[in-house]
C-alpha cells in the first residue's frame, strides 16, 4: 500500500498554500472543469432524471453486490477469461506478479487506475524487476516526478507546462537539450514518441475498469487518450485492476452511469475512448491479448459495505466533488495524503486507511454542500463527513488544541448574557483597531487565516443586537 501522510494534513496544507507554483496550477480547475461541467449538465434536459437512475442502479447494486460479482465471474470464465479475488493489497500484487512472471515479462504498460496507486503495483513491480511504464499523459508525467496523483481524473493537474518541460528534458536526454518545449503540443508529440515502442515491447497490459458488467463478464474504461486501447490490446496478456464496487448489472445500465460520468468528470457528453473488453482475443478478432484477466480488490470495502457509510461505493470516481470544493481547490490533492483526495476521499479514506490515521480529513470541509450538489450519483457527502466528525469526537481524537478551544467557547456559550456582552464588546475593538483599511492581514489568535487571506473587520452591530432590535 502506498505510505500515507493524512495524518499530517494540516502541514500538508501549510506547505501547499505556501506553494506558488501549486497555487498557479490549481487555477484550471475553475476555468477548466467547473465550466465545462455546467454547461453539459444544463444542455440535457434529463440530466437530474439521469442522476437519480444513476443512484438507484448503484444503490440497488450495491444491495446486491455478492450475487452481481459471481454473475460476473461466471461470465468471465464463459468467455475465456479469468477472475481473481484479493482481500487485500498485498494478495493483489502478488497475484498480478504471478500473472507477469508467468507471461515472463520485462515491461508492463500501465492505463490509468487508482486501485494501481492504492496498492502501490508500480513500486511492487519494480522491486520485482519489472518496469512498470504509465502511459496516460498525466501518470507519465507524474512517474517522471516521482510523484503520487493529485486528482482522480487529471493526476497532473497540479504541475505546470514549465514544471513538465523540466521534467521531459531531465529524463529524455537521448534528445537535443536545447529543444523547444514551450508549446503543449511539443510536449505531447514528445511523450506520444517516447511511448510508441513501449506499446508494442510490453509483454502485459495493467489497466483500471471504471466499470465491471455481470451480465456480460465486460471490464470498461473511460479515456480521452488512445493509450487505454493500446495498453490492453497489444500486449499478449492483459490485466484489469478493479475494486468491488465497480460492479454494475447490465449493459443499459452502463449506458445510464456513463451519461453522468463525462459530463460530470470533463464536460464531455462522453469520452473520446469507451471501450468493452470481453475475454481474451477469439479467432476471428483481429487483435487483443491472449489472456484475459480480472483482479477485484476488496481491501476495506467490505467492511463500508455493512457499516455506516456503504453509500460512498455509489461513487464512480469522476472527480466533480474534488473540481468544486473550496478546499481541494485551496490546497491540492497531495495535501490529503493518500490516494484519494477532495471531499470523496475524505469520506474515503479514513474507511480504507482506518480513522486514527485519517482523522483530519472529514474536518477538511466548509460542508457548504456544493460536493453532494454536484454528484452524479447523488451521495451524500456532507452528511457522511459528519457522521466520520461524530465518530472522531466520541473515540476522542481530537487534537488538544481545538479540545481547548471548544471547552472555553462553551463556556461562554451556556451564559448567553456574557457571550453577547463580551462578543459585541470584542467586534467594537476589533472594528477600532481595524481602522479605515477595514481588514486585518494578521490578528491574534487566528493565524490560520490571515496567513492566506484578509481577514474583515466586523462593520454596525451584531447579529445577536440586529435581531434583538427588530424582535422588540
Amino acid at each position: 500500500m502506498v505510505r500515507s501522510t493524512s495524518s499530517q494534513f494540516k502541514s500538508n496544507v501549510k506547505e501547499a498554500l505556501a506553494n506558488e507554483q501549486l497555487q498557479h496550477a490549481l487555477k484550471s480547475i475553475k476555468t477548466g472543469f467547473v465550466a465545462k461541467r455546467k454547461i453539459a449538465s444544463e444542455r440535457l434536459e434529463e440530466f437530474e432524471e439521469l442522476r437519480d437512475q444513476a443512484r438507484d442502479i448503484k444503490t440497488h447494486t450495491i444491495a446486491h453486490m455478492d450475487v452481481y460479482l459471481e454473475i460476473y465471474q461466471q461470465n468471465v470464465e464463459a468467455s475465456g477469461g479469468h477472475v481473481h479475488w484479493a482481500a487485500n493489497e498485498d494478495e493483489a500484487r502478488a497475484i498480478i506478479l504471478e500473472i507477469c512472471q508467468q507471461a515472463d515479462a520485462k515491461t508492463v504498460t500501465k492505463g490509468k487506475s487508482m486501485i494501481g496507486e492504492e496498492i502501490g503495483i508500480n513500486e511492487y513491480l519494480e522491486v520485482n524487476d519489472i518496469v512498470p511504464i504509465e502511459t496516460d499523459l498525466g501518470e507519465y508525467i507524474i512517474q517522471l516526478r516521482g510523484e503520487m496523483p493529485s486528482h482522480i481524473i487529471a493526476p497532473a493537474v497540479h504541475v505546470t507546462k514549465e514544471q513538465v518541460a523540466e521534467a521531459f528534458k531531465k529524463t529524455h536526454t537521448d534528445l537535443a537539450p536545447d529543444r523547444s518545449l514551450e508549446d503543449p503540443d511539443d510536449l505531447l508529440s514528445e511523450a506520444r514518441a517516447m511511448l510508441r515502442d513501449k506499446f508494442i515491447e510490453a509483454d502485459v497490459g495493467l489497466t483500471g475498469a471504471n466499470f465491471l458488467i455481470a451480465e456480460t463478464g465486460t471490464s470498461v474504461i473511460v479515456t480521452n487518450e488512445g493509450n487505454g486501447d493500446l495498453t490492453q490490446t497489444l500486449p499478449k496478456v492483459h490485466i484489469a485492476l478493479a475494486s468491488i464496487e465497480k460492479i454494475v448489472p447490465t449493459l443499459e445500465d452502463v449506458t445510464t452511469l456513463l451519461r453522468v460520468l463525462a459530463r460530470s468528470a470533463t464536460g464531455q457528453e462522453m469520452s473520446s475512448y469507451t471501450t468493452f473488453s470481453t475475454g481474451p482475443r477469439r479467432e476471428a478478432d483481429l487483435d487483443g491479448p491472449a489472456e484475459y484477466h480480472v483482479v477485484i480488490l476488496d481491501n476495506g470495502r467490505t467492511d463500508l459495505l455493512a457499516g455506516d457509510f456503504s453509500e460512498m461505493l455509489r461513487c464512480i470516481r469522476c472527480g466533480a466533488c474534488l473540481n468544486h470544493c473550496p478546499v481541494y481547490n485551496a490546497v491540492g490533492g497531495h495535501a490529503y495524503g493518500w490516494v484519494y483526495p477532495g471531499p470523496m476521499g475524505a469520506v474515503l479514506t479514513p474507511g480504507l486507511m482506518g480513522l486514527d490515521e485519517a482523522s483530519h480529513l472529514p474536518q477538511a470541509s466548509t460542508l457548504c454542500g456544493k460536493c453532494e450538489e454536484v454528484c452524479p450519483v447523488r451521495i451524500p457527502l456532507p452528511a457522511l463527513l459528519r457522521r466520520w466528525r461524530d465518530q472522531v469526537f466520541e473515540r476522542d481524537l481530537t487534537d488538544w488544541k481545538t479540545k481547548w478551544g471548544l471547552k472555553w467557547w462553551a463556556m461562554f456559550a451556556k451564559r448567553p448574557a456574557l457571550y453577547h456582552f463580551l462578543v459585541g464588546m470584542k467586534m467594537q475593538v476589533v472594528a477600532k483597531f481595524a481602522g479605515k483599511k477595514g481588514h486585518f492581514k494578521s490578528i491574534m489568535l487566528m493565524s490560520g487565516w490571515t496567513d492566506s487571506r484578509n481577514f474583515p473587520a466586523p462593520q454596525g452591530k451584531t447579529f445577536q443586537a440586529l435581531w434583538k432590535e427588530r424582535n422588540k
